[in-house]
């Protein structure tokens, strides 16, 4: 039970400021958008070995540096964007570090690199359309990063990593198709559902990787000419 109760409140806070809490104050507001966000960064460091490995801090940095963009975001757009940015590159990073590069993970940078080149054609038309020309660098560099990351995970192979960057492109694409593209409907709900269960995934994939460099290594040892 007592490992059921962070997700428990992180799932109970999510809904808490998804469905109930009003716009207004907007520090009540955020308050409770960062909540949640804390307390899966608690999940997170109690996932981690008792000696986690740099790229597993890097992850670590990562969720902070998000949590941070929460904060921002409500108040300035570029810096939040900013704040995302710098937890993606510390969220590569680490999954860089992790990689296991196969020819089928590799593959992986078609469907990403195909979807990136889409959804940005259409924002950047978009921001050049609405003569939001400052957005237009920032909105490049970002969709380049959270491609990248995502790449990142799956090149890991870890289940939980890849659905979570998965979810985090999801979630952002729908941010900002909503605010420069059109409108869609229930868009809070979507993005911040997609979101959370993103950040969690992530948070979740620090148990894996940890499992994974807690494991002995196995040394075959050959005596009498048979392996062991």
């Amino acid at each position: 039970m007592k490992k059921l109760l962070i997700p428990f409140l992180i799932g109970l806070m999510a809904f808490l400021y998804i469905f109930i809490i009003p716009d207004e104050p907007l520090s009540v507001k955020v308050t409770f958008k960062l909540i949640p966000m804390v307390l899966i960064i608690i999940y997170a460091f109690r996932n981690l070995p008792p000696s986690p490995t740099p790229a597993m801090r890097l992850v670590m940095i990562g969720l902070f540096f998000c949590m941070l963009g929460d904060g921002f975001i409500a108040v300035s757009f570029v810096a939040g964007l900013g704040a995302f940015l710098v937890g993606h590159l510390f969220y590569l990073s680490g999954f860089l570090k992790l990689s296991q590069n196969t020819k089928g993970r590799v593959a992986a940078i078609i469907p990403i690199g195909l979807y990136s080149l889409i959804i940005g054609s259409r924002l950047i038309a978009s921001l050049t359309e609405k003569e939001e020309h400052a957005l237009v660098w920032p909105v490049i560099a970002y969709m380049m990063v959270i491609s990248i990351m995502a790449l990142s995970a799956i090149l890991t192979g870890n289940r939980l990593a890849i659905a979570g960057s998965l979810l985090f492109v999801i979630s952002d694409s729908i941010l900002s198709w909503n605010m420069f593209v059109t409108d869609i409907v229930y868009s809070d709900v979507l993005i911040m559902t997609t979101y959370y269960a993103a950040q969690f995934l992530i948070a979740s994939s620090l148990a894996t990787f940890g499992k994974l460099a807690g494991a002995p290594a196995v040394i075959p040892v050959i005596k009498s000419g048979k392996t062991f």
